[in-house]
């Protein structure tokens, strides 16, 4: 009995390091570096039947131009990952993200221009399903990004509770959608990553003219670096 039960775990040895081999979980977290992008460069504001503005910031209306901001800026992004296959891989992944822009307005009073730079912000749970491609240390990732906005300057403990307590339907309907692809390095536990993300459904959409015919919309382009830590 002895030797057979011997046997019997020499020859599941290969199985289990085959399978610690092809499933990973770990811990990870870096920076995105961010811009919001309009359909085009200056984007004139439309106005009401009554004469007013149709777009306000802060409670103050636009009166001329908007333009994109050539600014990127900082951010953050940790949370958990899986990796579940060898050479090649689907890896999904749960991020705590955080992306911020800007945008100029350009008004013109009395012939003078004048220049004013609004600073924007999103928070969101990042959920990347990644395609990957190992060879040696060196890996590739492509895959769809689903992204579910919580409320501004929320602490991490009220959004994850507005995720948990609420309905799927709810959840789903703050979602916007993008991709990312980019490439990596594992070196033993670490792991680094360089992605490009955009998006493909709009970020924020704003209203132009009294019955909404047009609108102004911001999409995301961000660069996203990550250091990984494999707990097994």
């Amino acid at each position: 009995m002895k030797k057979t039960l011997l046997f019997v775990a020499v020859a599941l040895l290969p199985a289990v390091s085959l399978a610690q081999d092809s499933f990973q979980f770990g811990i990870k977290g870096g920076v995105n570096l961010s811009k919001f992008s309009f359909g085009s460069d200056i984007v004139t504001t439309r106005l009401n039947a009554n004469g007013s503005p149709a777009v306000g910031v802060d409670g103050k209306q636009i009166r001329d131009n908007l333009r994109e901001s050539l600014n990127s800026r900082t951010g953050t992004a940790f949370g958990v990952y899986a990796r579940f296959g060898r050479n090649l891989y689907i890896q999904p992944e749960v991020l705590y993200s955080t992306k911020a822009s800007s945008f100029d307005i350009i008004r013109t009073d009395n012939g003078k221009t004048t220049t004013q730079t609004v600073n924007i912000s999103t928070t969101s749970f990042d959920v990347p399903v990644l395609l990957g491609l190992k060879g040696g240390p060196l890996r590739v990732v492509a895959g769809p990004v689903f992204s579910f906005r919580v409320g501004d300057n929320q602490r991490f403990g009220e959004a994850l509770r507005q995720y948990t307590t609420g309905s799927i339907n709810d959840a789903w309907s703050k979602a916007y959608y993008g991709y990312q692809i980019g490439g990596g390095i594992d070196l033993g536990r670490l792991g680094i990553d360089v992605r490009r993300e955009g998006s493909i459904s709009d970020i924020t959409a704003v209203k132009l003219g009294e019955m909404g015919q047009e609108q102004f919309s911001q999409k995301l382009k961000s660069w996203q670096v990550t250091l990984a830590y494999k707990i097994f």
